[in-house]
């Protein structure tokens, strides 16, 4: 007998409030929409003020990601007042927000993601009773490391920029805090700490065996290379998604975005494998890669809570306003839909992965397409590149010239956009001055293009499309659209920001 359902489901461990409205038919989605249920008012708030206040009032779009928030709004500044940025200052932006990231990456694989292996949905896996031990939500052996070593590495901040979260220590030309010897001392003791824990807890290995890994048959080949392996928190992550299948979960579109990660200083001794980045910018679609133009970035509002000016439009020419809803509209969400040269695109640590080059991740995404498992693997493993990167510039930090700041024009007019990989992917930051005061400000966060309703083409956005096809095995435990949604790390306040109220929490129409 054919059934079908159509349930409105809140995702809890996410950050902000999320629906997920989803069809299912006969045990499978078939329909999917993401509506993120608050409004976010800070484009909009910051009209009018002065340019340096946006370095106050951006970082508090997120708790989590405020120093990504910074350094794109820092970077929009920079382009409009012509600044050169000294390579000690480049240094000091990279450190700080490499370590929110590497908080960030740990915190919501072991906090967020992995707590799921605890459903009764897999209480017949033969690892559930292991996953229970590790992953009991603030209980579990790899809980509370995870929460102790994060919050010792973000100290790197508050050393660097003077306080964490909501620091404002960028401004355009450099950085106002300038870290003495002593500092440096204390960041490289942090680091070193935590590079410890991450290989023998996380790994299970040294970085330089790790870095070995670049086929499938090398990944199982260290996966089975030693106990120590097997029993990490890779290794384990490894060997449950493979029995749960997680390879089979969320294969959206074939589209990557980056914006670039980690501008390179002129003089370093760190090889980066892309001139100016660590991490290339660049555009995947459908197994080609593209160079990267911002110009082909537009914001589509067909299906969103925003009045249209008719076509999708570059971020310098869109607009914030509201359009209330009413039952006879369409739009579902208050995120917009941004698009690259009129595509969806997916962004986050695989993609900045697979914009790269990254042998094992290219391999595993040419054998299975884009997936839960893949997108959480490019996550586990991604500070194994950020850890190298930072120590090298640690040590090169305040040796020299020690510039950490360079003076520029006052700024009165002009246009901007800085444009960063925040922990969850492509940030952008569009800002027009006008005598000396904010005339327009345009922020598309990574969830915005992760969590996109669809567009005037009625094409869904990347986790839209990623839950169709979905099998659901047990409808009293879905944990697929868990799996599939948390798969792209959803931060929903970063996305939109004032809750609407008198809405149903949930309900399923049979």
């Amino acid at each position: 007998m054919h059934s079908k359902k159509i349930q409105v489901m809140p995702l809890n461990r996410s950050e902000g409030d999320l629906e997920i409205h989803f069809e299912i038919d006969d045990g499978m989605v078939s329909e999917a929409r993401s509506a993120g249920t608050m409004y976010r008012g800070f484009e909009n708030l910051l009209k009018g003020r002065s340019p340096l206040d946006g370095l106050v009032i951006t970082p508090r779009i997120c708790g989590i990601c405020c120093t990504a928030q910074l350094k794109a709004a820092v970077k929009a500044l920079d382009m409009i007042a012509g600044a050169r940025v000294p390579d000690d200052a480049i240094r000091v932006r990279n450190l700080t927000l490499m370590a929110e990231q590497l908080q960030n990456d740990l915190r919501h694989t072991f906090l967020l993601f992995t707590p799921d292996f605890t459903s009764p949905a897999y209480r017949e896996h033969s690892l559930f009773e292991e996953a229970v031990k590790r992953y009991r939500p603030l209980k579990g052996e790899a809980v509370i490391p995870t929460i102790r070593e994060t919050k010792k590495i973000i100290e790197i901040i508050a050393i660097l920029g003077g306080q964490w979260p909501h620091s404002s220590f960028m401004v355009p030309g450099g950085v106002v805090s300038v870290p003495g010897q002593n500092d440096i001392i204390q960041c490289r003791s942090l680091l070193a700490n935590f590079r410890h824990w991450y290989e023998r807890r996380i790994l299970g290995c040294t970085l330089a065996r790790w870095s070995d890994v670049k086929t499938l048959e090398d990944l199982d080949l260290w996966l089975h290379e030693k106990p120590a392996h097997q029993e990490s928190e890779l290794g384990f992550f490894i060997r449950f998604s493979r029995e749960a299948q997680l390879h089979q979960l969320g294969n959206g579109h074939p589209n990557f975005i980056s914006f670039g990660a980690y501008e390179m200083p002129v003089n370093t001794g760190l090889k980066a494998p892309s001139a100016g980045f660590l991490f290339p910018p660049g555009f995947f679609n459908n197994g080609a890669m593209n160079p990267f133009d911002q110009e082909k970035i537009t914001e589509d509002v067909t299906f969103s809570h925003f009045k249209s000016h008719g076509d999708p439009r570059h971020p310098f020419e869109e607009t914030t306003v509201i359009e209330t809803p009413h039952d006879n509209t369409e739009a579902y969400s208050w995120g917009k839909a941004p698009r690259y040269d009129g595509y969806p695109a997916e962004t986050g640590p695989l993609a900045e992965l697979v914009i790269a080059s990254n042998p094992l991740i290219k391999r595993l995404l040419d054998k299975d397409g884009p997936n839960v498992f893949i997108r959480q693997l490019a996550r586990l493993i991604r500070p194994a590149f950020l850890l190298p990167a930072m120590d090298c510039w640690l040590k090169e930090t305040g040796v020299g010239n020690e510039t950490f700041y360079q003076k520029n024009e006052q700024l009165e007019n002009g246009r901007g956009f800085g444009l960063i990989q925040a922990h969850r992917g492509a940030l952008g930051h569009w800002v027009t001055l006008e005598d000396g005061k904010i005339a327009e400000y345009q922020v598309i966060t990574p969830t915005a293009w992760n969590a996109s309703p669809r567009d005037r083409e009625g094409i869904r956005g990347p986790w839209e499309e990623a839950l169709v096809g979905t099998i659901i095995k047990n409808p009293e435990h879905p944990v697929e659209i868990q799996h599939t949604i948390r798969s792209f790390d959803p931060c929903m306040v970063c996305c939109v920001h004032t809750i609407e109220g008198n809405r149903p929490i949930a309900k399923i129409l049979c």
